[in-house]
């Protein structure tokens, strides 16, 4: 990658805007010694619990850790797992004043129960996922209008819990447009017509293939899809993300198939909020898209070695 040293130090002070589904992830841990005479199930022996960020949060922390000034659009209840979101991003320095509570929502929260070796047992999720409408939808489209005015890049974070409405993607391309900013998706297929007009779409290549009807096997076959799921989005650009396999890159006038970095694979969860939240500050910071690319599939070599929805430091990039 040019300039690799040069362009690490220019991610720190960037200003980012994320929007999307907030979530808090939250982890009961124990040891699994025997199984339930009640069910063919693990007694688990609770030891402690933890909470992280997740979604477009998640999204949000990445970028934090990477030195960026970050402020954050989405919607919470009005619930100890909303206020704990906002208390987790506020002592990241990570601006909340976007957030929307409606008293008619349940925020998102995943509930893992996991062994002290990190083996997932079971996985609850409290969630709402309808979509935003009406005042809620309004007044999440107008913090976007006025936090956009201050920054780099935008970055959609769509997990399908509602925060993204077709209103929502609509105003946060329309005001990255006006800013003359790129704006980067991190897609789910249901909603692929909600993001004409995003600057990059960065499908993993299961939702590659849903929206494209295509088989990817091979880089050959992740360009050719790319291209089809371009014309399909009508965005600029498009990151097809494939696991150990790398990344796929199609963009106007460049084109490129990075390979995997990853040596040990830990946990793959967040792994894709890492991805955008890099490529996003790089591209803030004045990067071809091909470095961006490059610099965001060696972020992501680094967080599937962590448990959990996990960042990664400048250092961590730097190979300190």
């Amino acid at each position: 990658m040019t300039g690799s040293a040069d362009l690490l130090s220019r991610l720190q002070g960037r200003t980012l805007l994320v929007v999307g589904d907030l979530m808090l992830d939250h982890f009961l841990v124990g040891a699994v010694e025997r199984i339930s005479p009640e069910a063919p199930v693990p007694v688990v022996r609770f030891d402690h619990e933890s909470f992280r960020l997740g979604g477009a949060a998640n999204v949000a922390h990445n970028a934090s850790a990477l030195g960026a000034s970050v402020h954050v659009v989405g919607i919470v209840g009005h619930d100890d797992a909303g206020r704990s979101i906002r208390s987790h991003l506020e002592e990241l320095g990570i601006d909340a004043s976007g957030i929307v509570a409606d008293a008619e929502r349940r925020t998102t929260r995943k509930l893992r129960v996991v062994t002290s070796r990190n083996q997932q047992v079971a996985r609850i999720d409290y969630e709402d996922d309808r979509e935003a409408d009406g005042e809620v939808e309004a007044a999440v489209v107008s913090r976007i209008e006025q936090l956009s005015s201050s920054v780099e890049a935008i970055v959609l974070s769509d997990y399908l819990k509602g925060a993204v409405s077709r209103g929502v993607a609509n105003g946060a391309i329309l005001s990255a447009k006006r800013r003359g900013i790129p704006l980067l998706v991190d897609p789910k297929v249901p909603h692929i017509d909600y993001y004409s007009g995003a600057s990059v779409i960065t499908p993993n290549h299961h939702e590659a293939e849903a929206v494209t009807h295509m088989r990817i096997r091979s880089d050959a076959e992740a360009l050719a899809a790319a291209r089809r799921f371009r014309e399909r989005a009508q965005c600029d650009s498009v990151l097809v993300t494939r696991g150990e396999h790398g990344m796929t890159l199609l963009g106007a006038n460049e084109e490129a198939s990075l390979g995997a970095e990853a040596r040990e694979v830990a946990d793959v969860t967040g792994a894709g909020d890492t991805v955008i939240a890099t490529m996003a500050l790089a591209l803030a910071a004045g990067a071809s898209l091909v470095d961006a690319a490059r610099l965001a599939n060696r972020a992501a070599s680094v967080v599937v070695g962590k448990f959990g929805p996990a960042t990664v430091s400048i250092a961590e990039l730097r190979g300190n």
